[in-house]
């Protein structure tokens, strides 16, 4: 189940780079797409929706934008810390 939940993101990034020009649009450099790929796949994912979804006129980001880039930096801690604390219990 925990494979499963670190995979998912990662999988969903590839098949949105493959098959959409999705991250292009939200990042100018390939480096932060990978960037995220390897360490943050959910916030990077949030981030492209961000980008894509709730910018103000002036480039900026809407409120919502926000908001949905936290939710996903904390599902990836979620997904990193609560593996650890499954581990111990466990023990």
């Amino acid at each position: 189940m925990v494979l499963f939940a670190l995979i998912t993101p990662r999988f969903i990034l590839f098949i949105l780079w493959l098959f959409t020009d999705y991250l292009n649009t939200a990042f100018h450099s390939g480096w932060w797409g990978l960037l995220g790929f390897l360490f943050l796949p959910s916030t990077t994912i949030c981030y492209a929706i961000a980008q894509n979804e709730f910018t103000t006129r002036t480039g900026g980001l809407e409120a919502i934008g926000v908001i949905i880039i936290v939710l996903g930096v904390i599902v990836d801690l979620g997904l990193l810390g609560g593996s650890g604390r499954t581990v111990q219990q466990r023990r």
